[in-house]
């Protein structure tokens, strides 16, 4: 007696195989959009910085974090929330056209710390004005800090402008992306550079070939 022998034919193989390839060809480019989106969204943090310090100039001509306590009084009323660095203190000189402090810093007597309160007061970027919220320090599309500081004393080693803006906590995949959108494709060359994630002030800016996709990295870009 013979029997029936059951299995899959050919074309349903095929079939089953060419459904498992589409469905693989979707992930892969969503995840591809995902991290476009993001780091479009890193891009135009570094662009919008620059808007906010010409917007500020434009409207009060002075420079945002840099000005003093009666000035900010003036422009800000009536009830003046706005905070003027400590003359005298690390980080600070009113007036003099500088703004003074680490992109990272975290002291409310630093010029680049008061920079996000004075533009948001003027209504130029969102976030909170209370230097005391735990919100009150922009973070990236990956949760990192984003910061701004003059460039007379670079963050990364051999970078030149008039300011600096720096934003942690990008992966090294999106890094290299990054700077082929914004810059000369190069992260140890022109107006953006990366630098492991934590490195100490000056440090030497990191090769592309170097970049880890997995590894943290602090990107900073002059203007």
């Amino acid at each position: 007696m013979n029997k029936q022998q059951s299995g899959f034919t050919l074309v349903e193989i095929a079939i089953v195989l060419v459904i498992i390839g589409l469905l693989l060809g979707g992930v892969l480019k969503g995840q591809e959009l995902i991290n476009s989106a993001k780091v479009k969204n890193f891009a135009n943090d570094f662009r919008n910085i620059p808007l906010f310090i010409y917007g500020y100039q434009d409207k009060y001509k002075a420079l945002p974090g840099d000005q003093s306590q009666a000035t900010l009084d003036a422009q800000f009323p009536p009830a003046n929330t706005a905070t003027a660095c400590t003359t005298g203190s690390t980080g600070c000189a009113t007036g003099n056209g500088v703004l003074n402090g680490t992109w990272n810093a975290t002291t409310v007597t630093d010029e680049s710390f008061l920079f996000w309160q004075h533009v948001r007061l003027a209504n130029l970027a969102a976030g909170p004005t209370n230097t005391g919220d735990a919100r009150y320090i922009p973070r990236n599309a990956d949760g990192g800090i984003i910061g701004i500081q003059s460039a007379s004393v670079p963050y990364i080693q051999g970078m030149v402008g008039t300011y600096m803006i720096c934003s942690d906590g990008i992966l090294g995949k999106f890094v290299r992306q990054l700077d082929t959108t914004m810059d000369d494709g190069n992260t140890a060359t022109g107006s953006m550079r990366a630098v492991p994630a934590g490195s100490a002030a000056n440090t030497l800016a990191t090769a592309n070939a170097a970049i880890n996709d997995g590894l943290s990295y602090t990107v900073c870009v002059t203007f």
